[in-house]
């Protein structure tokens, strides 16, 4: 990995761009990285999202990681394919999935299934359906601890909503489920800092429910940003999702964290329209839009500026015209990893320089079979 071409393919001439690109051995890194951070693999419970992916999965439970944490009933339904022991789902049920996820818990009998909540309405909902289907949900109640995208405060109302949830029959109070994807700065003395501050509400929310003598709620908590804070939390699980594949948006923020990119985007130059100018084959459709530029991070490519994106161009300044030629191969790091992970099929697997391997993208579909 001190090969400062660690990225590229000895024989491209038969690789498809653009692809995305994976190496194992970076993501093996990345894993035992996250394994000593927090001390205790028990206490893990990375999020999928990211990746999507039954590879990668495995390589986490073949490091002990037996828990996990996920977005959408495909990602859940992919990791009862993989045999995981514990599965969040970590997105509110609504809808038609109230019912899919009685069928996820249904169709995998040896694997754990909980979700989250953040209303009464839906509590009632997932007890009702719960009730009829004669099973006991596990269920955590989603926290907004500051980002303010979905949870209830950890206030009165949420131990309320506690409370509730610890009297219904067929629901199973788990604890208490807090992402404060919101704490970014660059600084992580600061960042440590806005962390615990927002982390002190959950605290004492937690001990207002023991104080009700209900016993104590467990606690996920935190992304990938804040991960090295709450691994110092020896009585919570922590559930960082970017940390397996990293992009050049954390990495350039958050420099003091030593995960290494193990995605990369691979792609040719399709034009050379004028002078100054030339055109990858990396449109909308290939890596996260929603970014402002730099959308990607060039490994080969010095001094280049990013001015335009369409659905299968992506068009940049560069000022030597003495290199770039149409057709030439080059590489770089996607921004924002976890999106353009979801926009290929396959992940294609890279070893020692060579193509070795493709990895479906199994979970990047609204629905696998659920």
């Amino acid at each position: 990995m001190a090969n400062e071409n660690w990225y590229s393919i000895h024989n491209p001439d038969g690789v498809i761009s653009p692809s995305l690109l994976v190496y194992p051995d970076r993501i093996q890194h990345n894993i035992n990285l996250m394994i000593s951070m927090i001390g205790d693999v028990n206490r893990l419970r990375p999020h999928v999202k990211t990746y999507k992916n039954a590879n990668i999965i495995k390589m986490q439970m073949a490091a002990g990681i037996h828990k996990f944490k996920c977005a959408t009933i495909a990602e859940a339904e992919l990791l009862g394919d993989c045999k995981a022991k514990d599965v969040l789902l970590a997105m509110q049920p609504v809808g038609a999935n109230a019912q899919r996820f009685i069928e996820l818990i249904k169709k995998y009998p040896n694997t754990k299934f909980s979700t989250l909540i953040d209303n009464s309405k839906t509590l009632t909902i997932l007890s009702d359906i719960a009730a009829s289907n004669n099973i006991k949900i596990p269920i955590w109640i989603d926290i907004n601890n500051g980002m303010n995208r979905t949870g209830i405060a950890p206030n009165q109302s949420a131990l309320e909503l506690y409370n509730q949830l610890h009297e219904i029959k067929y629901l199973i109070a788990e604890g208490l489920h807090v992402y404060d994807g919101h704490l970014r700065n660059s600084d992580p003395i600061i960042r440590e800092q806005n962390c615990n501050t927002a982390f002190e509400a959950v605290i004492n929310l937690k001990k207002s429910i023991e104080d009700k003598n209900i016993p104590s709620p467990k606690i996920v908590a935190g992304g990938s940003p804040t991960f090295p804070f709450h691994c110092k939390r020896t009585d919570i699980d922590a559930s960082p999702g970017t940390t397996l594949l990293w992009d050049s948006g954390y990495g350039n923020l958050f420099p003091e964290m030593k995960f290494l990119p193990a995605a990369v985007l691979f792609t040719r130059i399709l034009s050379k329209p004028t002078t100054g100018i030339l055109c990858f084959d990396l449109g909308h459709k290939s890596i996260a839009p929603e970014m402002p530029f730099p959308r990607i991070e060039f490994l080969d490519l010095k001094h280049s500026k990013q001015i335009s994106q369409s659905e299968e161009h992506l068009v940049v300044e560069y000022d030597d015209l003495t290199i770039p030629e149409v057709g030439d191969v080059h590489y770089a790091v996607p921004k924002h990893i976890c999106p353009t992970v979801a926009k290929y099929d396959t992940l294609t697997v890279i070893e020692n320089n060579t193509v070795v391997d493709h990895w479906p993208v199994t979970a990047r579909t609204q629905k696998s079979t659920i």
